[in-house]
């Protein structure tokens, strides 16, 4: 009887407690498990439970064992630039490891980097953290590998230079992706556009694939065709590799306005769907019994989603996201029609869209959380019938400059009933607890 009951504390303690280890949580998914979330924000608002100064970036913080992680740039520089304009800019990327309670520094890392990119503001890539290391790439290709209780480097790179490349516009983005002992990384080159490390040593395991640019997608993994397939986008294809030997199953034509591809290709049944600026869209069908695709639909700017700043997220059929527009829609698959559109929730209060509106969703439960742009935390429902809000509090005040307006493009960690908030200034806990 008593090692039941343990039984059932243990299964309850896992049930409750979720770390956000990596962009997009612990599945890559935008799910948060956690229970005992709020229904609705007192007047007041949810409670900030701490405040970190921190610097510039568009990075967002993962969370793992009471430790956070997050990445900034620390610069004197001009940092508010037009949006397809290269400048050249000297200052420090720093690599922070913060106590989750209290929010005070535990160690930093930086290094000196001189940025060529569009929005210098600072790192985009979230911090990757997996058995007792934190893995981190910087705008210019600064590739990092912590043990997590220490500043000093286990191994390092430079994916810029050791590729004979140079940064996309907006700089590396792509996330990197740890699979097994494996760190997968879209580092750009001849023949090197994915390549493969080994995670506790850095030593390279395999290249494949050239484009003329990284883009900004970063690496996934899906079953399909009895085959486990690395899914890789460029501005020029969306292809398909063997994991363990970097060997290509497929290649698919894309052609990316301005370079811009940033979603993950989403997977459903035996599709996968992905699209971007200018009303680019893709939808290929998977072989059942081979990793083989061919192209069902391309470029349909009247039915499909085209995001631009966020990852849509899926809900059995139903693709949820926001268009480069600012609208959010709801399409349906494998068709690409559109169930609904709605100005909310990337719009203040209903009002007009915004070009390149930004509102990151994660769904909790049967419910949504956003995060949209204006520094709002909002709670609501999607179905394929309607967007419906539950509340809204603003918690930060955005920072950056984007189309003329006031900005936070920093996708926020949800772990232990508190979601972890940046923009250039400061990095704040917000309680979340019913």
């Amino acid at each position: 009887m008593n090692r039941i009951l343990c039984c059932l504390l243990l299964t309850s303690a896992v049930a409750v407690a979720d770390d956000w280890p990596q962009w997009m949580g612990p599945n890559r998914d935008n799910v948060w498990n956690e229970d005992g979330i709020v229904e609705t924000f007192s007047e007041s608002g949810p409670k900030v439970l701490w405040r970190s100064e921190v610097a510039g970036g568009y990075s967002g913080p993962a969370v793992v064992d009471g430790r956070i992680f997050l990445t900034d740039y620390v610069t004197k520089d001009d940092v508010q630039i037009a949006n397809f304009d290269r400048k050249e800019s000297s200052g420090v990327e720093r690599v922070l490891c913060i106590d989750e309670k209290t929010g005070k520094l535990i160690w930093k890392h930086e290094y000196a980097v001189k940025y060529s990119v569009s929005y210098p503001a600072g790192p985009r890539c979230t911090p990757t953290v997996k058995d007792g290391l934190v893995y981190t790439l910087g705008t210019e290709g600064h590739l990092f590998c912590f043990k997590v209780d220490s500043s000093e480097p286990v191994w390092a790179k430079q994916l810029r230079d050791d590729y004979n490349t140079k940064a996309a516009l907006w700089g590396y983005t792509n996330h990197p992706l740890i699979d097994g002992d494996k760190l997968i990384c879209i580092a750009g080159g001849e023949n090197s556009h994915v390549v493969a490390f080994d995670k506790n040593t850095g030593k390279e395991l395999w290249k494949n694939l050239t484009a003329r640019e990284q883009g900004y997608v970063p690496p996934s993994i899906i079953e399909a065709g009895g085959t486990r397939q690395l899914i890789v986008m460029s501005p020029q294809f969306m292809a398909s590799v063997d994991p363990e030997t970097g060997k290509q199953f497929w290649q698919v034509p894309y052609n990316a306005t301005n370079g811009s591809i940033i979603m993950t290709p989403i997977h459903f049944q035996n599709y996968l769907y992905v699209a971007g600026y200018s009303s680019k869209n893709l939808l290929v069908k998977l072989g059942a019994d081979q990793p083989t695709a061919e192209v069902v639909w391309q470029d349909k700017p009247r039915h499909a989603i085209s995001p631009v700043n966020v990852q849509p997220i899926r809900d059995e059929d139903v693709l949820y996201g926001v268009g480069q527009g600012g609208k959010m829609y709801a399409m349906k698959l494998p068709s690409g029609d559109r169930l609904w559109e709605s100005n909310e929730p990337v719009s203040e209060n209903g009002k007009r869209p915004l070009q390149t509106g930004t509102a990151f969703i994660v769904r909790n439960g049967k419910r949504y959380i956003f995060f949209n742009e204006h520094g709002e935390l909002i709670l609501g429902k999607l179905t394929p019938e309607r967007f419906e809000e539950t509340d809204r509090a603003k918690v930060i005040e955005p920072s950056g400059l984007a189309f003329g307006r006031k900005v936070v493009w920093s996708m926020p960690a949800f772990a232990n009933k508190h979601a972890y908030i940046r923009n250039d200034k400061e990095l704040i806990c917000v309680d979340l607890a019913k």
